[in-house]
């Protein structure tokens, strides 16, 4: 029996569900980086970005290589750094929103004085 679209929609979005991951793939915008580079951005503990980087690369959103003894990262596809546009614009719509509603807010509360 096949897994529903809507639920493995939801599985993927969960992935993305964690804000180291969410940084890596920021980064990983850019282009390829090594672990090393990715530690210094991102500060977390070694083993917590190697495990967040292995659910992402079970996923198949992010690919590894070997050069020398650096591990390197980058994007599968260009549709996660689309993904990650999107996101960004609809959190900086969602965000606005909440800007306009808090300037009503405040003018509301100088107008009752």
């Amino acid at each position: 029996m096949s897994v529903p679209l809507y639920q493995a929609k939801a599985e993927f979005f969960r992935m993305l569900g964690h804000p180291v991951r969410i940084r890596v793939l920021e980064l990983l915008q850019d282009g390829p980086m090594p672990v090393r580079d990715l530690l210094a951005a991102i500060e977390v503990e070694p083993s917590s970005l190697s495990q967040q980087l292995a659910v992402l690369r079970r996923s198949g959103i992010v690919t590894s290589t070997r050069e020398g003894a650096a591990v390197v990262y980058e994007l599968a596809g260009g549709d996660v750094a689309d993904l990650m546009g999107a996101a960004r614009r609809i959190l900086t719509e969602m965000l606005s929103g909440r800007n306009e509603l808090l300037a009503e807010l405040r003018e509301a509360e100088v107008a009752a004085r």
